[in-house]
């Protein structure tokens, strides 16, 4: 009820509130390092109070930001970003645009939410594939029943000089989790991982028995990360890509981080 509640709102209406504050003259241009910035303790207790008092099915108010258009204010509530005036009395949801930088700041604001710590994954959860000398550094988590992550694994698997750690991550039905354990049981996962993706080979061995309580956790990282579809690539820099890239773009972003 929650983000139903409030997600039916006025996304329309931030989108022309947002155009007429950067319009105002003598308004400091929104950018990426003014978009979020500190409240008085006073304003946070305030917003605090009565948003959680006019609409108890918000939930728990994580952060409260000013944002760069004057006497509006970003609520952060776990990954759902809202926006509020100085009051309280209002609560919208949608996208705060620089019409001047032709900048998404919601986006931004999101990505850098969103974004995961590289050397804190879990690796053991994981295997891994190394080519060539390995300096680069990727993590992919796949379904072995996406089509996009078979059409993203052939254009992968023209890249070298990387390291992949192969999250398996099962979303798709029991089909997905059968595959998974079958391939997490192999003696080698990776290969076992390119004869399916690449050779449409039957993935692993049936009859072998492991642990695969990776499989599980690797879908409670995915829930507490918001990783919703697969393939999702994740950097060194803790961006990620949700779907499928091809060669080019891979290299790219590899050469980026």
């Amino acid at each position: 009820m929650k983000s139903n509640a409030i997600r039916g709102t006025l996304a329309a209406v931030l989108a022309a509130v947002a155009l007429l504050a950067v319009a105002a003259p003598g308004d400091k241009a929104p950018t990426v390092a003014n978009a979020a910035t500190q409240v008085t303790k006073e304003q946070d207790q305030l917003l605090r109070k009565n948003l959680t008092e006019r609409l108890p099915s918000i939930g728990r108010i994580d952060e409260i930001s000013r944002t760069p258009m004057p006497g509006l204010f970003e609520v952060r509530v776990g990954t759902d970003l809202f926006y509020t005036d100085a009051d309280g009395a209002y609560l919208l949801q949608g996208q705060m645009i620089d019409t001047r930088a032709r900048k998404n700041l919601t986006e931004e604001r999101m990505d850098k939410l969103l974004a995961v710590d590289f050397d804190s994954l879990p690796t053991k959860d994981a295997f891994v594939m190394v080519r060539g000398n390995g300096k680069r550094k990727l993590a992919v988590f796949e379904d072995p029943n996406c089509p996009y992550c078979k059409k993203f694994e052939r254009d992968l698997s023209k890249i070298d000089n990387v390291t992949v750690y192969m999250y398996l991550y099962p979303i798709l039905g029991p089909d997905s989790t059968k595959k998974s354990r079958n391939i997490w049981c192999a003696k080698d996962k990776a290969k076992s991982w390119s004869d399916w993706m690449l050779k449409n080979d039957t993935p692993g061995d049936a009859e072998a028995s492991c642990d695969v309580t990776a499989l599980s956790r690797n879908l409670e990282f995915g829930k507490k990360h918001k990783i919703t579809g697969t393939p999702t690539l994740i950097f060194t820099d803790g961006s990620r890509v949700p779907g499928a890239i091809g060669t080019a773009d891979i290299e790219r972003m590899l050469a980026a981080k």
